[in-house]
């Protein structure tokens, strides 16, 4: 209407180009740190203790989730533990500000960024929110899940009935993720029941042709295995899987890691399309899912 249209104008207005915003997407850790480095900032003590506290407080509502949508506790928390601290960090950038920076001056960006400014304008009318009110990250992401205006819309779900879509509760958060890694690309929606990655180790000498940290799958788990890429565990030879290679520290050397990335590795990426990202959660669930159960067994 004439008037929503005025409320654009005037937020348009007041929104500040904020050129460190564009800094700060463009050197995303997960694109300039190795990963020794990015891991250990992540997979830590404190955050592992904090994830674990997380899913006993919040049990009912994340096996709930699950068995919605089939994504275990342990992902869900992983996500959250990474995205934002469970909640602590939730971004201190006018999301207005962020859009609009990065939506008419990102350099290689900007569409991206402009349909989700349009999206947010669009979010903040249909949810009721001044379109200046809101804060979130350097790319305008919100809420403790910090999804995208266009994903809030899409994607989050009223989780705990109260009647609001409300991404700044646990709650929401929760059940938003898990409805996430099933609707946001259903061809790689999350399959109930099957790990994310699985060790391997190189026999020979891999070759070159072998694709690594691709953002899909690539190969059967017979092909690699005829390649000399041997998981740890017993996997189907028709599997469809992809291989990871993490460089370990100091950079360039020969030590490095290797892992059979499934198909829920690469459903993870929707959210972040980079292995570190989606390395980290893998790790952090599992970490995050031992703890929870030591802690369980030692209350009264």
């Amino acid at each position: 209407s004439a008037a929503e249209i005025a409320q654009v104008q005037q937020a348009l207005v007041s929104a500040q180009t904020i050129p460190s915003l564009i800094e700060a997407e463009q050197k995303a850790p997960e694109r300039t740190e190795t990963w020794s480095t990015y891991s250990t900032k992540r997979v830590d003590a404190l955050r592992i203790k904090r994830g674990a506290q997380f899913m006993l407080d919040n049990r009912e509502l994340l096996a709930r989730a699950e068995m919605e949508y089939g994504v275990p506790p342990g992902v869900i928390a992983g996500v959250l533990g990474l995205e934002t601290n469970f909640g602590r960090i939730t971004g201190g950038a006018r999301v207005l500000d962020a859009l609009a920076t990065q939506g008419f001056d990102h350099p290689t960006r900007s569409a991206f960024f402009f349909s989700e400014l349009t999206e947010y304008f669009v979010f903040c009318r249909d949810f009721g929110f001044a379109p200046e009110s809101l804060k979130g990250s350097y790319a305008g992401a919100m809420g403790w899940a910090q999804f995208m205006p266009s994903n809030y819309r899409k994607l989050a779900v009223d989780f705990d009935g109260d009647g609001k879509r409300d991404l700044w509760s646990a709650a929401d958060a929760i059940g938003s993720i898990a409805r996430y890694f099933n609707d946001y690309r259903p061809q790689l929606a999350w399959r109930r029941g099957e790990p994310l990655i699985v060790p391997a180790t190189i026999r020979g000498t891999l070759s070159e042709r072998i694709e690594r940290n691709g953002k899909n799958v690539a190969y059967t788990v017979r092909e690699l295995q005829q390649a000399g890429v041997i998981p740890a565990v017993k996997l189907p030879a028709d599997m469809a899987v992809g291989l990871l290679e993490l460089q370990l520290d100091p950079a360039g050397s020969a030590n490095k890691e290797y892992w059979i990335a499934l198909p829920n590795f690469y459903s993870v990426m929707t959210y972040n399309p980079r292995v570190f990202y989606a390395m980290t959660v893998s790790q952090l669930a599992r970490a995050m899912t031992a703890e929870a159960a030591r802690l369980d067994q030692q209350s009264p």
